[in-house]
């Protein structure tokens, strides 16, 4: 099983950032793909997932519109492409891997089984 992250760094408030996750050998026959953040004292949210098996995507509220999460199966890489980053956007983003449960593409950590080591994105203002 691999899950790691790459491509944090440092930009501008209203800049772009792509990080990717490459993620593979699963014991699962179907799986989503999430992406979370975690700002220094607070707790870890879900930013999106995607589903490997048709592409659907998910996303939480205060990144639509400005990020897109795709994937790349025949790499096992997933990207999220970040726009007009915000201070607020600056984060640790961790990729995880939850099995597949009917139709759900979830945004519960709890559903998430295997995590990365997480990659730092930093937005100045």
């Amino acid at each position: 099983v691999q899950v790691a992250e790459y491509g944090g760094g440092l930009v501008q408030a209203g800049g772009s950032l792509t990080i990717s996750c490459a993620a593979s050998g699963f014991p699962y026959d179907d799986y989503a793909i999430g992406w979370f953040r975690q700002a220094p004292g607070k707790q870890r949210e879900a930013v999106s997932c995607i589903s490997r098996s048709d592409g659907d995507t998910k996303y939480a509220d205060s990144v639509k519109g400005r990020f897109t999460i795709s994937s790349d199966n025949a790499q096992d890489t997933v990207y999220l492409q970040m726009n007009n980053l915000r201070p607020e956007d600056a984060a640790v983003y961790y990729c995880a891997v939850a099995r597949a449960e009917g139709d759900e593409l979830p945004l519960r950590i709890a559903r998430y089984d295997y995590w990365g080591q997480g990659t730092e994105v930093t937005v100045s203002s």
